[in-house]
């Protein structure tokens, strides 16, 4: 016994219902759906109890769907496409129940269509009465195909859709948990789940989605973008660990849920004459131990800021150079920034610095080139405004300083190299 359900448009979730149902399900097309319920007997009831429950399935999905009940699959999914609301195809009825739907139900190849239509023949039931020789001589192994279609008599396994693999496991407590070592525990056995699964469909995970339903109804979330797609359960729960002993939740836990965002693995061939470098899951926990330290926001590869301000950069986490960060080409002047500017005392000649004085740094000005008067950013709290000088000191050096025309005070910003 099959059922099949019909609602144009809506697909995704006529699938989803009738896996509700069933783990036979077989996307026929994009509109209809049919499953097999051959078990749903001993569980619901006879035919007409499980399309009740099917058509109410359907109904709190917020869909409106024709469902019917047949002995096999083609003429559940005819009388589905066919008839409104619920129908019940008993055996051997088939032909006689077809019988006033149109031959498009079918889905005829055009050229068999436009014959049949030649011939005056609108209905399954008028199909069905042509005799077998006949239709295979004139249309066929189409035809004869049509003709059992007709009829109610084709039999064929049903070809089931996979059920959609879902990579997410979640556990309800009894006894809401406080500490962080038995939500560790858990953990461990979540991440070891979820693994498996990623590990006999050759995938792995390129993110990392902890939710934490807490006492307080309120929910504490934690999202892991790993730098390469990555399926190790240790590293997993490291990481896991070290990301909530840095931001714990603010009350006990009830429900912890954990899922991953599948992806193709990483694929490496190492060269003969290249040096190794450090593995990525092990680089990513090292980075991970160093921000629970440092800060999260301190840890990564620096990258240049689309903007004028001088010595502006942010840490981009991943691996690898980040944007603006390719090689100069020839020799240029380096320059060391001190972090932060050195605070200087500057005597002035004509408005030119004549001679410095800061930590380390000491002499009259020989040359000087300037002044660049940068401004910029006066929207946000990083706003600048600034004359900046290259000078030449007295002991060969050379320094970069600028007059901070905001604060009015002098600074050392780096020295060339």
């Amino acid at each position: 016994m099959f059922a099949a359900i019909h609602a144009p448009g809506h697909a995704a979730a006529l699938v989803a219902c009738a896996h509700e149902f069933s783990p036979l399900v077989e996307e026929t097309s994009p509109d209809t759906v049919v499953l097999d319920a051959g078990e749903l007997e001993r569980l619901i009831g006879p035919p007409r109890e499980i399309a009740d429950a099917l058509a109410r399935a359907v109904e709190e999905a917020g869909i409106r769907a024709n469902v019917a009940v047949a002995s096999n699959c083609d003429a559940a999914v005819c009388a589905a496409r066919g008839f409104a609301g619920v129908t019940i195809v008993p055996p051997k009825a088939e032909a006689k129940i077809l019988a006033p739907l149109a031959v498009s139900i079918l889905a005829p190849p055009a050229e068999l269509a436009e014959t049949l239509d030649r011939w005056g023949i609108r209905t399954l039931g008028e199909v069905a009465a042509l005799p077998d020789l006949g239709v295979a001589a004139r249309l066929g192994e189409d035809g004869l195909r049509l003709l059992r279609l007709a009829r109610g008599e084709n039999e064929r396994p049903l070809a089931p859709a996979e059920a959609p693999a879902v990579y997410e496991e979640s556990i309800e407590l009894e006894h809401p948990l406080e500490l962080l070592e038995p939500l560790l525990f858990l953990l461990a056995r979540l991440t070891g789940e979820l693994c498996a699964r990623l590990t006999a469909r050759g995938l792995a995970a390129n993110e990392l989605r902890l939710r934490l339903k807490l006492e307080s109804q309120a929910e504490h979330a934690v999202t892991i973008r790993l730098p390469v797609p990555m399926r190790a359960p240790g590293i997993f729960r490291k990481l896991l660990q070290l990301e909530l002993e840095g931001n714990p939740p603010q009350s006990p836990i009830t429900i912890v849920t954990l899922a991953v965002e599948p992806a193709d693995p990483r694929v490496v061939q190492r060269g003969l004459f290249v040096p190794q470098t450090p593995e990525p899951e092990k680089l990513e926990l090292t980075l991970a131990r160093i921000g629970a330290i440092v800060g999260r926001e301190n840890v990564g590869a620096p990258e240049l800021v689309d903007t004028h301000r001088a010595g502006a950069f942010r840490m981009r986490r991943g691996l690898g150079p980040g944007r603006g960060a390719a090689k100069p080409e020839g020799a240029r002047l380096a320059l060391r920034r001190f972090r932060p500017p050195l605070a200087a005392t500057v005597a002035e000649d004509n408005g030119r610095p004549a001679r410095i004085q800061a930590r380390g740094v000491r002499g009259a000005v020989l040359r000087w080139a300037g002044p660049w008067r940068t401004a910029g950013e006066w929207w946000r709290d990083t706003i600048w405004d600034r004359d900046e000088w290259d000078v030449a000191l007295k002991d060969g050096a050379l320094y970069l300083v600028y007059f901070d025309r905001r604060a009015g005070t002098w600074f050392v910003e780096g020295a060339y190299d």
